[in-house]
């Protein structure tokens, strides 16, 4: 039996989805250059601002300077302090929540320093949900909460947010996104994804790998995630653990792992790895204890130097690993693997060069973040924002009602 062709309706969403995507991605944009960019004509470009417009998703104004003879082509701008969505982040090391706007702006911001010690999701959500409250409190009447997300620092299923396993954080089979959706009481459902993979998305929609159809994003915390982004998409895997390279073995003898397991690349290049071998473990922790021993070993700290070396090595030897098999056009550094990346890049690019194949290196860039500690917060924003940007009207009328 053939199969129907999408019907009008149907076309008409995805192309209200497509000019709210672009707008929100690539900011203010003409109609013309929307023209260009959905292959659509004039007249169907400005029926469909037409119907953001009065949705209150974006607003349309004169270009404030052409420079060019003849009548502009109005600006289409995303409705930044109208629309927003709730980011939150639960790290090891903090707790952070924003109400970032279409667009990809962030209006507000909490942070909180969490203590290390066994997992208390009462607490945990109570400082979100704060959070939350605290930022609503300050918004316009005319506001509208589009969605919200958290970037968790586990494995997340993806079907429902439930956190399977967070071993540096101390959770196991967590029911975060049902959780954070009661207290939140937003009337929406809360998504819940690994911080990793949000880090991932972030970088590949708004930071250093925006023009990378393929890349692959470490995240250094305590210890080490991944996201990978494949032909525009982020691997996710069959239940959503897709990207866990931190438990990726380099080194089967090697340092006991907290996933039970040895010589994994987190156990080599993690935190405590790079604190032990600089003589410093227990001296400090999280991102100032490493970037102490980076600008030590900057300074000429021999001890400093000589570990920055040793979890470089093994840094490196899982990213020729990861170039191998992904072949990606860029390597992006974030957290903590920022400092530890630019501290032993000799010994990184070194073992790519020697334990990959030359087809697979010969155009892979590597790089650090540029969203810096945001990243998983924007990354968790554009989870937030999928379901308003794949049925725009729709999805505002759930909300408003």
């Amino acid at each position: 039996m053939m199969r129907a062709g999408p019907s009008q309706e149907e076309i008409r969403k995805h192309n209200l989805g497509t000019l709210l995507r672009h707008v929100h991605l690539g900011g203010p944009t003409s109609r013309a250059e929307l023209t260009s960019l959905m292959g659509l004509n004039r007249s169907t470009i400005m029926a469909l601002t037409a119907d953001l417009t009065a949705a209150g998703l974006v607003r349309e104004e004169l270009p404030r300077d052409t420079g060019r003879a003849g009548r502009p082509s109005l600006v289409v701008r995303p409705e930044t302090a109208r629309v927003y969505v709730l980011a939150f982040e639960v790290g090891v090391d903090r707790l952070a929540a924003a109400r970032i706007g279409l667009g990809g702006v962030i209006l507000d911001r909490r942070e909180i320093v969490r203590e290390r010690g066994p997992f208390d999701m009462g607490q945990v959500v109570g400082t979100l949900a704060g959070f939350a409250r605290q930022m609503r409190r300050r918004t316009r009447d005319d506001t509208v909460c589009v969605g919200a997300a958290a970037a968790f620092c586990g494995a997340v299923r993806k079907s429902d947010g439930l956190v399977r396993s967070g071993p540096n954080i101390g959770a196991e089979e967590v029911p975060l996104a049902e959780e954070l959706s009661r207290r939140l009481q937003l009337g929406l459902p809360v998504s819940v994804g690994n911080d990793a993979n949000l880090g991932a998305l972030a970088e590949h929609t708004r930071g250093v790998g925006m023009d990378c159809r393929d890349l692959v994003y470490l995240h250094g915390d305590v210890g080490i995630g991944g996201g990978v982004i494949v032909n525009g998409q982020l691997l996710g895997g069959h239940g959503g653990y897709g990207g866990e390279v931190g438990h990726m073995i380099v080194n089967p003898d090697g340092r006991p792992c907290g996933c039970g397991s040895r010589g994994c690349l987190e156990a080599e290049v993690g935190e405590r790895a790079l604190m032990e071998h600089a003589g410093r473990y227990g001296e400090g922790r999280g991102r100032d204890g490493v970037r102490d021993v980076v600008d030590a070993a900057d300074r000429g700290d021999v001890v400093a130097q000589g570990a920055l070396q040793r979890v470089g090595g093994w840094l490196g030897l899982g990213v020729a690993n990861l170039v191998n098999i992904f072949n990606p056009e860029m390597v992006i550094f974030g957290g903590m693997l920022r400092e530890i990346y630019l501290g032993s890049a000799a010994q990184v690019r070194s073992r790519i060069a020697t334990g990959t194949l030359a087809a697979t290196r010969e155009h892979v860039r590597l790089r650090t973040s540029t969203l810096g500690d945001d990243a998983t917060l924007m990354g968790a924003a554009e989870m937030a924002f999928a379901r308003v940007l794949a049925d725009p009207l729709e999805a505002l009328s759930r909300v408003a009602n």
